[in-house]
């Protein structure tokens, strides 16, 4: 049986209240204070779910799209609202209006059009980054080491430089993004980085923006499909190479080189693409090439309101405000966020030698060059529909870390038959057991999300994403020492090392963490419950505790 979610008699929806002046904060804080609140709709109300929407669709609520959509915040309580402000230099602060109203119908018109401007542009962009940084797998499969006389140890040597210069740059680039902001420097970086692949042809011996649009329920699904986009982008780079490679010996060029090349020009296409189409803000769409912009000042005032709502955190910086050496050292000396750091660092290694090493693996044990880059092609395929799936499991159960401990235990039985292979095993028997390992449900979406909202604030988000990624990038530089010339072809001592980090993970690790959050917020709500209205009400006035570090915050597990 369906509910319908209607709009009290007394306070009937209509053109006045739904449409409000944008004015002077003072103003506006003034009338906040004396606005009905009853016609909100409160967290506790049922939100949209994916999972309820494909398995259950008659338990669905249905709401009248006319009815408002605007959920209770702490902007609603006279009281508290003071302490949740957005900063002054805000760059949304014109739009802010807490006495703002829309309806579910409005809302919904409002995500699609996000979805199409916004969503899709961040996942081709994020998509050429990807092809550009894969395609040395493809290469692989050609004659790519043979041609600048190189062992398979150097190839490892060549993943441990770039994911070395990578780690490198990962804390810098966030804060240049952070200064300049994203909307400029994602384009960019893409362009200088077909440049990097560009010059491979030349060789002779590698989530903050969508937050800005997006409210906390509606960004795992679309984290989800960003980085799925990741495994579309290395199906289709594996067809490009499948006939890029067949040029192998056109005007006396190698195909890799070909690859190279060809990809290389793609992604700088893309990232000019992306220079004109990667707003600053809600608020900042329109430019000389767009003079209206994408967004009316009311689809404006809805987008910030209803993500302010959401997080009243993401007011807390404009998103041209460079970071202060002393809030870089706070989020680095964040401990509540070093578990998670630890799992960034460990997760990924069972999977990452087997996938790096897939091409070379499988024309090693029989298949061509041409095979073996369509044989790539399943395990991306099965990859997108886990990726999927355990995203809908997370957002079912509200649940992180044993979640994403799932990928751990996906592999783990894989691992164990790899190894258990004979010495000549059947190509098919190896192709199959290889597949399966590397269709795993990838939640590395979800520890992003995790580390985005353990962190709090928005200045150590920042920051925590990047050192978040720094260990995952430390991780691709251990993975890339397990397989070793000596011990190929079948790496039985990488394979067995893969097996015992991977059951560290699922049995100390993931366990550990979420043992660890659940004793820090009890420790929490020991203190914050003992407290009177008028010691919260002080201590909200006068600390210089954020994010985390408040009282009264708790960590998500």
């Amino acid at each position: 049986m369906t509910t319908s979610v209607g709009v009290p008699e007394k306070h009937a929806l209509t053109t006045d209240s739904l449409i409000r002046p944008v004015s002077l904060l003072s103003s506006i804080e003034k009338r906040s204070t004396s606005l009905p609140t009853d016609d909100l709709v409160d967290e506790t109300e049922e939100q949209f779910s994916w999972t309820k929407s494909i398995f259950h669709p008659k338990h669905t609520v249905s709401r009248d799209p006319d009815a408002i959509a605007t959920r209770r915040s702490v902007f609603d309580d006279p009281g508290l609202a003071q302490y949740y402000w957005p900063n002054k230099d805000y760059e949304n602060l014109h739009r802010f209006d807490p006495t703002a109203r829309w309806t579910y119908r409005e809302e919904r018109a409002l995500v699609r059009k996000l979805d199409w401007r916004i969503m899709l542009t961040a996942a081709i962009g994020f998509s050429a980054l990807n092809l550009d940084r894969s395609n040395i797998s493809q290469a692989n499969s050609d004659n790519f080491l043979q041609d600048l006389e190189l062992t398979t140890d150097d190839f490892n040597l060549g993943n441990t430089v770039f994911l070395l210069a990578f780690l490198c740059a990962e804390l810098p680039s966030q804060l240049v993004s952070k200064r300049i902001g994203p909307d400029r420097w994602i384009p960019a970086q893409i362009c200088l980085w077909s440049f990097v692949s560009l010059s491979q042809f030349w060789l002779t011996g590698r989530t903050s923006f969508l937050a800005d649009f997006y409210t906390k329920t509606e960004l795992p699904m679309r984290l989800a499909l960003f980085w799925m986009t990741e495994n579309f982008v290395a199906i289709l780079a594996s067809f490009i190479a499948y006939g890029v490679l067949h040029m192998d010996g056109v005007a006396g060029i190698a195909g890799w080189r070909w690859l190279f090349i060809i990809e290389g020009i793609l992604t700088l296409l893309i990232g000019i693409f992306c220079f004109f189409n990667m707003p600053p803000s809600p608020t900042q769409t329109k430019a000389w090439f767009r003079p209206k912009g994408w967004f009316t000042e009311r689809e404006e005032i809805i987008i910030v309101n209803r993500v302010l709502r959401d997080d009243p955190t993401k007011g807390d910086m404009h998103n041209r405000e460079g970071l202060t050496l002393r809030r870089l050292w706070t989020a680095v000396c964040d401990y509540d966020l070093w578990p998670i750091y630890i799992l960034g660092l460990m997760f990924g290694i069972p999977n990452s030698p087997p996938s790096t090493y897939l091409t070379l693996l499988l024309t090693n044990i029989g298949f061509n060059t041409f095979d073996t880059n369509l044989l790539t092609i399943p395990s991306l395929a099965i990859g997108i529909v886990t990726m999927f799936w355990i995203t809908l499991v997370s957002e079912s159960v509200n649940e992180r870390t044993i979640v994403s401990m799932m990928m751990d235990l996906w592999t783990l039985p894989f691992l164990v038959a790899l190894y258990a292979l004979p010495s000549n095993p059947n190509p098919w028997i190896f192709f199959t057991v290889a597949t399966g390992l590397l269709s795993y449900p990838y939640t590395h979406p979800i520890q992003v999300g995790w580390c985005s909202r353990n962190a709090g604030a928005v200045a150590s988000r920042t920051v925590n994403a990047s050192l978040y990624n720094m260990f995952v990038q430390v991780s691709g530089i251990v993975s890339a020492q397990i397989y070793v010339a000596s011990d190929a072809p079948r790496y039985q001592r990488g394979n067995r090392t893969l097996i015992i980090i991977c059951c560290v993970n699922i049995f100390i690790l993931y366990p550990a963490t979420k043992v660890y959050y659940i004793w820090r917020n009890r420790q929490r709500a020991k203190i914050w419950d003992a407290m009177t209205t008028e010691e919260r009400a002080h201590y909200l006035t006068t600390t210089k505790d954020v994010g985390n570090r408040r009282l009264d915050f708790r960590f998500a597990h």
